[in-house]
């Protein structure tokens, strides 16, 4: 077979890859409250984001390359690039540094972020591209879009994955934690990275009423912003992990023990608990942590919820001003 038959091969099996994974979203449910998501990700090719990325094996990761010489390896990358599965992109000493999210929690990201026609975006974490591509299409104007991270390889290559799909956002090398001040007020900020806290200068780049969309902890915190020194709101139903937001400002999580002491392991493998577990680290030891747990009856993610004043920061439980309050650091 030609080269030229096999592209063409490759191109149809993108299509068809494509059209599959959008079929797998709406089964899901991720985009029925604003269906226009839909058509985005049916615009947006992913392969284009992810020339390679990295499959765990047995010992490490096995690198799948777009370019490979070998056809059948060309096409399970392809195959792999529209799984609604997240997928590693950047290692370092073989950690992963940077991914392509699972498209089905990407759909639904957006989909809280709210966003409306005309509205100006701060993504924090450019990744691949393939959101910031994502939220051109749907704005119809990549100068509302602004993306940034720390590392300059993954700004340069998320730059040019989205020129490859026609779309040339501002793409910022920068500490996300910091913001992108030149470039404000922001309508939406979303992140693509954990976070300990809600950095003080993402409200302050806002417009009032803006959404601020972030994972920390486990869990997704949708805040709205109601001015430059207040923001507040509660945690999403979903887990969400994701690579820790890098940056002179950032500390790096701490890693919870495999058993607190005193805690039950029924309650150590119970998600919910290892949320509190991390929302409450350094403001809780664990059998606190355990024993709040087993009074609230295990709560559910969307009770808790956090508060910016200012210099002030904290999480809470059911009532920003009750008697289950902890300092975010």
């Amino acid at each position: 077979m030609s080269a030229h038959a096999l592209d063409r091969d490759l191109s149809d099996l993108a299509l068809s890859a494509r059209a599959a994974l959008v079929r797998e979203i709406d089964a899901s449910g991720a985009w029925d409250a604003d269906p226009v998501w839909r058509e985005a990700f049916e615009a947006v090719p992913r392969h284009l984001f992810v020339p390679y990325y990295y499959v765990g094996i047995r010992g490490g990761y096995e690198r799948r390359w777009g370019e490979s010489p070998d056809p059948g390896t060309r096409e399970r990358w392809l195959r792999g690039a529209y799984a609604d599965a997240p997928l590693a992109t950047r290692l370092r000493d073989g950690e992963l540094v940077s991914s392509s999210s699972q498209p089905s929690l990407m759909a639904m990201m957006l989909v809280e972020l709210g966003v409306r026609d005309g509205d100006r975006v701060l993504e924090i974490g450019a990744g691949t591209g393939y959101n910031a591509a994502l939220l051109a299409h749907r704005l119809g104007a990549d100068d509302l879009v602004t993306t940034v991270d720390l590392e300059p390889e993954i700004t340069e290559s998320a730059r040019r994955h989205l020129a490859a799909a026609g779309h040339h956002p501002a793409v910022v090398t920068g500490d996300g934690a910091r913001g992108v001040p030149e470039r404000a007020p922001y309508d939406r900020i979303i992140a693509t990275c954990t976070l300990p806290s809600i950095p003080l200068a993402w409200p302050a780049q806002c417009r009032p009423g803006a959404r601020v969309l972030a994972p920390l902890a486990t869990g997704l915190i949708a805040l709205t912003v109601r001015n430059a020194g207040h923001a507040d709101g509660r945690f999403l139903h979903t887990p969400a992990y994701f690579v820790p937001l890098r940056g002179a400002s950032r500390t790096e999580p701490e890693t919870e023990p495999t058993r607190p002491e005193g805690v039950p392991r029924r309650a150590v493998d119970h998600e919910r608990f290892r949320f509190l577990l991390a929302l409450t680290r350094g403001a809780l030891e664990p059998r606190e942590a355990y024993a709040l747990w087993e009074r609230e009856d295990m709560p559910r993610r969307e009770r808790y919820g956090i508060t910016v004043d200012g210099a002030h920061e904290w999480a809470w439980l059911d009532d920003p001003e009750g008697p289950y309050t902890w300092p975010l650091h």
